[in-house]
Protein backbone atom coordinates (compact mmCIF):
# COMPACT_ATOMS: atom_id res chain seq x y z
CA UNK A 1 0.00 0.00 0.00
CA UNK A 2 1.66 3.67 -0.75
CA UNK A 3 2.17 6.16 1.38
CA UNK A 4 -0.56 8.89 1.20
CA UNK A 5 -0.75 12.77 2.02
CA UNK A 6 -2.52 13.19 5.39
CA UNK A 7 -5.88 14.23 5.15
CA UNK A 8 -9.29 13.30 6.11
CA UNK A 9 -9.49 9.94 4.31
CA UNK A 10 -12.17 8.32 6.64
CA UNK A 11 -14.24 5.68 4.27
CA UNK A 12 -12.94 7.09 0.89
CA UNK A 13 -11.67 4.05 0.33
CA UNK A 14 -15.43 2.16 0.07
CA UNK A 15 -16.00 1.65 -3.56
CA UNK A 16 -19.77 2.50 -3.32
CA UNK A 17 -21.06 5.44 -4.41
CA UNK A 18 -23.48 6.63 -2.30
CA UNK A 19 -21.19 6.00 0.66
CA UNK A 20 -18.65 8.10 -0.96
CA UNK A 21 -21.02 10.99 -1.60
CA UNK A 22 -22.08 11.59 1.81
CA UNK A 23 -18.26 11.43 3.02
CA UNK A 24 -17.58 13.94 0.42
CA UNK A 25 -20.63 15.78 1.32
CA UNK A 26 -21.30 16.72 -2.36
CA UNK A 27 -22.25 20.05 -1.66
CA UNK A 28 -24.77 19.78 0.99
CA UNK A 29 -25.03 20.67 4.31
CA UNK A 30 -22.77 18.53 7.48
CA UNK A 31 -23.86 15.74 8.85
CA UNK A 32 -22.58 17.08 12.07
CA UNK A 33 -25.23 19.19 14.34
CA UNK A 34 -22.83 22.18 15.78
CA UNK A 35 -24.36 23.55 19.25
CA UNK A 36 -23.98 26.79 21.19
CA UNK A 37 -22.81 25.71 24.53
CA UNK A 38 -22.78 29.20 25.65
CA UNK A 39 -26.43 29.64 24.85
CA UNK A 40 -27.13 26.56 26.73
CA UNK A 41 -25.36 27.32 30.48
CA UNK A 42 -26.76 30.93 30.09
CA UNK A 43 -30.22 29.53 29.62
CA UNK A 44 -29.43 26.91 32.66
CA UNK A 45 -28.50 29.77 34.96
CA UNK A 46 -31.39 31.82 34.26
CA UNK A 47 -33.99 29.20 34.73
CA UNK A 48 -32.02 28.06 38.18
CA UNK A 49 -31.92 32.01 39.48
CA UNK A 50 -35.39 32.04 38.73
CA UNK A 51 -35.75 29.01 40.81
CA UNK A 52 -33.49 30.28 43.73
CA UNK A 53 -35.53 33.71 43.80
CA UNK A 54 -38.65 31.98 43.64
CA UNK A 55 -38.30 29.24 46.00
CA UNK A 56 -39.86 29.53 49.75
CA UNK A 57 -38.03 26.52 52.43
CA UNK A 58 -39.91 29.19 55.26
CA UNK A 59 -42.95 28.00 54.90
CA UNK A 60 -44.78 31.23 55.49
CA UNK A 61 -47.58 32.74 53.71
CA UNK A 62 -47.26 35.32 51.10
CA UNK A 63 -49.26 38.47 52.85
CA UNK A 64 -50.86 40.97 49.90
CA UNK A 65 -49.50 44.38 49.63
CA UNK A 66 -51.91 46.02 50.30
CA UNK A 67 -52.75 44.24 53.81
CA UNK A 68 -51.40 45.87 57.18
CA UNK A 69 -50.96 43.28 59.32
CA UNK A 70 -51.43 44.17 63.39
CA UNK A 71 -48.51 43.88 65.15
CA UNK A 72 -47.76 41.78 68.49
CA UNK A 73 -45.03 40.40 70.74
CA UNK A 74 -46.38 36.98 71.43
CA UNK A 75 -46.43 34.79 68.80
CA UNK A 76 -46.18 30.99 67.24
CA UNK A 77 -45.01 29.46 63.94
CA UNK A 78 -47.66 28.89 61.11
CA UNK A 79 -49.00 25.68 61.11
CA UNK A 80 -50.70 24.39 57.66
CA UNK A 81 -54.91 25.71 58.11
CA UNK A 82 -56.67 27.11 55.26
CA UNK A 83 -56.03 30.73 55.62
CA UNK A 84 -58.72 33.20 55.37
CA UNK A 85 -57.57 36.66 54.15
CA UNK A 86 -60.09 39.60 55.00
CA UNK A 87 -59.09 42.88 52.98
CA UNK A 88 -61.61 45.62 52.34
CA UNK A 89 -64.76 44.09 51.30
CA UNK A 90 -63.39 41.14 49.89
CA UNK A 91 -63.35 37.76 51.63
CA UNK A 92 -60.66 34.57 50.57
CA UNK A 93 -60.03 31.22 51.56
CA UNK A 94 -56.75 29.86 50.26
CA UNK A 95 -56.91 32.79 47.61
CA UNK A 96 -60.23 31.98 46.53
CA UNK A 97 -63.37 34.34 46.63
CA UNK A 98 -65.66 33.31 49.70
CA UNK A 99 -68.12 36.20 49.80
CA UNK A 100 -67.23 40.55 50.90
CA UNK A 101 -67.99 42.30 54.30
CA UNK A 102 -70.33 45.23 52.39
CA UNK A 103 -73.79 43.64 54.14
CA UNK A 104 -72.45 43.25 57.82
CA UNK A 105 -70.74 46.82 57.36
CA UNK A 106 -74.34 48.26 56.31
CA UNK A 107 -76.39 46.21 58.69
CA UNK A 108 -73.59 46.85 61.44
CA UNK A 109 -74.80 43.69 63.20
CA UNK A 110 -73.28 39.93 63.82
CA UNK A 111 -74.14 37.68 60.76
CA UNK A 112 -73.09 34.41 59.39
CA UNK A 113 -71.20 34.83 55.92
CA UNK A 114 -72.65 31.76 54.07
CA UNK A 115 -69.97 31.35 51.45
CA UNK A 116 -67.62 31.68 53.66
CA UNK A 117 -69.26 28.60 56.05
CA UNK A 118 -69.82 26.50 52.34
CA UNK A 119 -66.43 26.97 51.58
CA UNK A 120 -64.54 26.31 54.93
CA UNK A 121 -67.32 23.15 55.62
CA UNK A 122 -65.95 21.66 52.01
CA UNK A 123 -62.47 22.04 53.18
CA UNK A 124 -63.36 20.15 56.47
CA UNK A 125 -65.08 17.18 54.79
CA UNK A 126 -61.77 16.92 52.02
CA UNK A 127 -59.67 16.84 54.82
CA UNK A 128 -61.76 14.11 56.40
CA UNK A 129 -62.31 12.24 52.81
CA UNK A 130 -58.16 12.38 52.84
CA UNK A 131 -57.39 10.90 56.62
CA UNK A 132 -59.96 8.91 57.66
CA UNK A 133 -59.56 7.72 61.35
CA UNK A 134 -57.57 11.31 62.36
CA UNK A 135 -59.06 13.74 64.57
CA UNK A 136 -59.73 17.29 62.81
CA UNK A 137 -57.92 19.71 63.97
CA UNK A 138 -60.02 22.77 63.33
CA UNK A 139 -57.23 25.00 62.86
CA UNK A 140 -58.10 28.25 60.60
CA UNK A 141 -55.84 31.40 60.16
CA UNK A 142 -57.28 34.86 59.93
CA UNK A 143 -55.18 37.31 58.10
CA UNK A 144 -57.35 40.46 58.70
CA UNK A 145 -56.14 43.40 58.01
CA UNK A 146 -55.88 45.90 60.54
CA UNK A 147 -58.54 48.70 59.55
CA UNK A 148 -61.38 46.11 59.40
CA UNK A 149 -64.08 46.75 61.43
CA UNK A 150 -64.49 44.46 64.78
CA UNK A 151 -68.05 43.10 63.57
CA UNK A 152 -66.29 42.01 60.47
CA UNK A 153 -63.90 40.42 62.64
CA UNK A 154 -66.33 38.85 64.95
CA UNK A 155 -68.80 37.64 62.06
CA UNK A 156 -65.85 35.63 59.64
CA UNK A 157 -64.62 34.13 63.43
CA UNK A 158 -68.12 33.07 64.21
CA UNK A 159 -68.52 31.49 60.56
CA UNK A 160 -65.27 29.60 61.22
CA UNK A 161 -66.17 27.82 64.29
CA UNK A 162 -70.06 27.23 63.01
CA UNK A 163 -68.46 25.78 59.78
CA UNK A 164 -66.06 23.20 62.27
CA UNK A 165 -63.25 25.51 62.71
CA UNK A 166 -63.01 26.23 66.95
CA UNK A 167 -59.49 26.64 66.60
CA UNK A 168 -58.71 30.11 64.89
CA UNK A 169 -55.17 31.92 65.00
CA UNK A 170 -54.76 35.47 64.03
CA UNK A 171 -51.79 36.23 61.33
CA UNK A 172 -49.88 39.03 62.67
CA UNK A 173 -46.37 40.77 61.85
CA UNK A 174 -43.76 40.34 64.86
CA UNK A 175 -42.65 42.40 66.89
CA UNK A 176 -39.32 41.71 68.27
CA UNK A 177 -38.73 41.21 71.77
CA UNK A 178 -36.75 43.78 73.95
CA UNK A 179 -33.79 42.18 76.56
Amino acid sequence: MAVHEPGRRLMHAIPLKFVQKRVSGSGRRSTNASLSLTSMIDFLVVTVVFLLMTFNASGETPVDRNVRLPRAENTMDVVLAPVVAVSGSAILVDGESAGNTLAIQDSRRLQRIDELFAKLKVKRETWKERAPGKEFPGVVILQIDQDVPAIVVKSVFQTAAFAGYPNVSFMVDVIPKSP
